[in-house]
């Protein structure tokens, strides 16, 4: 009886197992997207976005490079970053590009990263189509057009920056718990049939590129998440069986790991924190709420220069929200400061679910505090915590 010809799904179980064969990935989920990632790779002139793969683990010995092994054996065209120059990076993504594999991507994009400037834009432009790099060439005296467009993969301990994560399916390795075994990779031994069973993805996805290319999945993810997503969900669903669920339930669950995990930036967090001191006041001056902010001796808003945040410091991170302090009428006198409305769009968009602080929190931060207290007293009164002082 012949064997029966391997279906798009069998395939797909195929590469699954053999990632379940050689590491231990942290939940069932991530198992799936690692696989459909690996498959799009074989795809990627179909694509519209080039998603990242992040492997990353808070120590050593977290099964970050062993994943990467397997990725490199089962992608299409993989090309090892390591040591390599920027130029010669540059110059070998072309339309059908290779996938760029990195390990100890910590050492680019850490504190003590330097020189690697073209390969960190190289891979934040390149997750989407037409966002060439400009390289001036003297010996023709033009301006060339450098392709960036490639999907990749990076390894290291830590964090990426929310530029690479955000563009990322996130998966967070960490090390075996007893009990937890995986076969050894072995190069001579096992890449040869991985790359066999690379060349079976090839084949599948390259038949119909055009199908794939304008297929218009339904999402269970917006926006940049769905940009990153949509080329795996493509494939589950061209796959067919039970795929396509499997590949949408793993866009949500990674994707609100991600949400929960992810850390709001310095600004945000001022944001938050503004929110909490304002409690309910209409207005403060600047000296009261820097007061509030840095009421935790161990905050971090102590740890911004040797004083703690600063006047200038504070207006410089909330002009980015268009929030600038203002000569306000107080109590006592005309003093600069900050009113509670300014705040309201800013603090809609970027940390909604923040409710404001109780009355009764608001007093036990600032006990005692004028502004705490007077500047509700004196409202409707004309001379107002948030009128203007008029010239």
């Amino acid at each position: 009886m012949p064997n029966r010809t391997p279906t798009g799904a069998d395939l797909l179980d195929r590469l699954r197992a053999s990632l379940a064969r050689y590491v231990i990935l942290p939940t069932d989920h991530a198992a799936d997207a690692v696989t459909l990632w690996i498959a799009a790779t074989h795809a990627q002139p179909a694509w519209a976005h080039a998603p990242r793969l992040v492997i990353r683990g808070p120590e050593k010995r977290c099964g970050k490079s062993r994943l990467l092994d397997i990725v490199e054996a089962t992608c299409h065209n993989p090309f090892i970053t390591v040591n390599s120059s920027s130029a010669a990076v540059y110059r070998s993504i072309t339309d059908d590009p290779p996938t760029m594999l990195v390990d100890e991507a910590d050492t680019i994009f850490g504190p003590k990263a330097d020189g690697n400037e073209d390969l960190r834009g190289l891979l934040n432009a390149g997750h989407q189509r037409n966002r060439p790099a400009k390289r001036y060439d003297a010996a023709t005296n033009r301006v060339e057009s450098i392709p960036t467009f490639a999907m990749a993969a990076l390894a290291g301990i830590g964090a990426m920056p929310d530029t690479i994560e955000d563009r990322a399916v996130v998966v967070r390795m960490r090390r075996r718990a007893p009990g937890e075994t995986a076969a050894p990779y072995r190069h001579r031994r096992d890449r040869t049939p991985l790359r066999d069973l690379a060349s079976d993805l090839n084949r599948w996805l390259r038949a119909d590129l055009a199908t794939l290319e304008e297929a218009e999945p339904a999402m269970p993810v917006e926006d940049r998440a769905a940009d990153t997503w949509e080329p795996l969900v493509i494939v589950a669903d061209y796959a067919a069986s039970t795929w396509p669920e499997r590949a949408r339930a793993a866009a949500l669950a990674l994707t609100a790991e991600a949400d929960d995990n992810d850390q709001a930036s310095t600004r945000v967090r001022l944001l938050a924190a503004c929110r909490a001191a304002f409690g309910a006041d209409t207005a403060l001056p600047t000296a009261v709420l820097l007061e509030r902010l840095k009421a935790d001796p161990e905050g971090e808003w102590n740890e911004h220069g040797p004083a703690g945040l600063t006047p200038i410091r504070l207006g410089t991170m909330l002009r980015e929200y268009d929030i600038r302090p203002a000569a306000i009428r107080f109590p006592d006198g005309p003093l600069r400061g900050y009113r509670r409305g300014d705040f309201a769009d800013a603090w809609a968009r970027y940390c909604p679910t923040l409710e404001p602080a109780p009355e009764a929190d608001v007093l036990h931060l600032e006990r005692g505090s004028r502004y705490s207290r007077n500047s509700r007293n004196t409202a409707g009164q004309g001379d107002t915590a948030s009128d203007p002082v008029t010239a």
